[in-house]
């Protein structure tokens, strides 16, 4: 597969990243010298040094053969521009990053796809809709759901009274007696482990579960949480973000922004009709008291600086905010959050390049998901008849290690797949994977 990506920023470099492993032909396109001198120092890629909106430097990353382009440099006229000339000069898919959110609409998006861009993501809204998950169910530090909740992977720590402390998977089997849920991995320290009946859970620990809807809750109750109900909700950060998080919010909690920027507020009132917008400094922690941080149940904290954001996610939960979520630009800081104390960070870039992703994947892939901290994937597959998966049952398909079938949809049946169960046509199989073995995974489902 041949693919153009145009910007070599965060969202182009990990989508870079990402397919590193996949044998992919991936060309990068970016004016900036030094940027692609550093992909390239890290990861197998043909750089392209020059303005993608000239057709000269489409022509030389030969656009008229490429099977997808992705436009993700961090202008949105830019980045729509580019694919459609790139439609027009033979590109068969584009995918195009998108800030403005009037152009989501699907007026809009008819009309982009009309001129040749097939598919239009906006970081910003992706975000909002995770931090929206991550709300609605409070103790959850990841929350992922396929086809309408059938089936639910989320992460959840390990309190210090729970059931599971300091047994193996095997040890703690008799929790699951109809076999509605498992453990598929965790993740401690800076490592993220694939689970199997000899691994110990420890205190701390991240274990990220797969469950039909019925469990959850017996989930969250013997892993020493509780899911807490949400009322108040204070947003510090008044930018696209914030403001697609407060309408997603205002109907359902009472919501405050919290922004330093007059302008930005006075914005924010005209177009929020039921959110309290407070022109404070967050980082002010006197007057955020005086302003009823004590009172809030969620902290989401997402302002252009990641220090700001996780500070902030500190103080809130020293002041009694039960739920908080730091949005960080620095990727590397996403493994930290179980270490600092900050329930959730979020990177929108490491989001969007996932939804991107999806649109990459062979096989039929119905969905695409990545867990915060985690260098690993939840992929939807549906399969195909005469997949290779559908020949021997699980135990004897000889799976890499480094995945999981962690769940399966039949009908209107939700099922957890143990090493008897075997995939036939049709089903919608969930599989969690580490980044190494995707490539690997897909010929399954092929």
């Amino acid at each position: 597969m041949k693919i153009i990506i145009t910007g070599a920023g965060d969202v182009g470099y990990h989508l870079a990243k990402m397919l590193s492993s996949e044998l992919q032909d991936i060309y990068l396109i970016d004016e900036d010298e030094s940027r692609l001198n550093y992909v390239q120092s890290h990861i197998d890629i043909f750089p392209i040094l020059g303005d993608a909106k000239s057709f000269d430097v489409l022509s030389e990353a030969k656009v008229e053969v490429c099977d997808l382009l992705i436009a993700v440099t961090s202008s949105e006229e830019t980045n729509l521009l580019v694919s459609i000339m790139a439609k027009k000069y033979g590109a068969k898919k584009t995918i195009a990053r998108v800030s403005t959110l009037e152009n989501l609409s699907p007026s809009r998006q008819k009309m982009f796809a009309d001129l040749g861009v097939d598919t239009i993501i906006s970081p910003d809204i992706l975000a909002a809709e995770e931090i929206e998950r991550l709300i609605k169910k409070s103790a959850f530090t990841d929350n992922i759901e396929f086809e309408g909740g059938k089936l639910t992977v989320f992460g959840i720590a390990i309190g210090d009274k729970s059931e599971l402390k300091d047994k193996t998977v095997g040890e703690s089997s008799y929790l699951n007696p109809n076999l509605s849920f498992k453990p598929i991995a965790l993740h401690r320290n800076d490592g993220t482990i694939i689970v199997n009946g000899d691994t110990e859970i420890l205190e701390n620990d991240i274990v990220y579960f797969i469950s039909t809807p019925e469990s959850i809750d017996k989930i969250t109750e013997f892993c020493g949480q509780k899911c807490f109900e949400i009322k108040n909700v204070m947003i510090l950060g008044g930018n696209r973000v914030g403001e697609i998080t407060a309408r997603l919010f205002q109907d359902n909690y009472n919501v405050v922004i919290v922004d330093g920027d007059k302008k930005k507020c006075e914005r924010l009132a005209s177009n929020l009709s039921n959110t309290l917008i407070l022109n404070i400094d967050g980082r002010d922690v006197e007057t955020m008291k005086e302003e009823g941080l004590g009172d809030m149940d969620a902290l989401i904290s997402v302002t252009q600086n990641s220090e700001t954001n996780i500070i902030s996610s500190l103080v809130a939960k020293n002041h009694g905010v039960r739920k908080t979520i730091a949005r960080v630009e620095n990727i590397d800081y996403i493994r930290l959050s179980q270490n600092i104390g900050v329930d959730t960070l979020i990177n929108k870039k490491i989001i969007a390049a996932s939804n991107i992703f999806k649109h990459i994947r062979k096989g039929h892939v119905d969905a695409i998901a990545n867990l915060h901290g985690v260098d690993a994937e939840i992929i939807e597959f549906t399969v195909k008849p005469n997949s290779k998966v559908t020949r021997k049952r699980i135990k004897e398909l000889k799976f890499p290690k480094t995945a999981n079938i962690s769940g399966v949809i039949r009908g209107e049946e939700s099922l957890i797949p143990f090493g008897n169960f075997q995939l036939q046509e049709g089903d919608k199989a969930v599989v969690f994977s580490l980044t190494e073995s995707i490539n690997q995974i897909e010929r399954y489902f092929q």
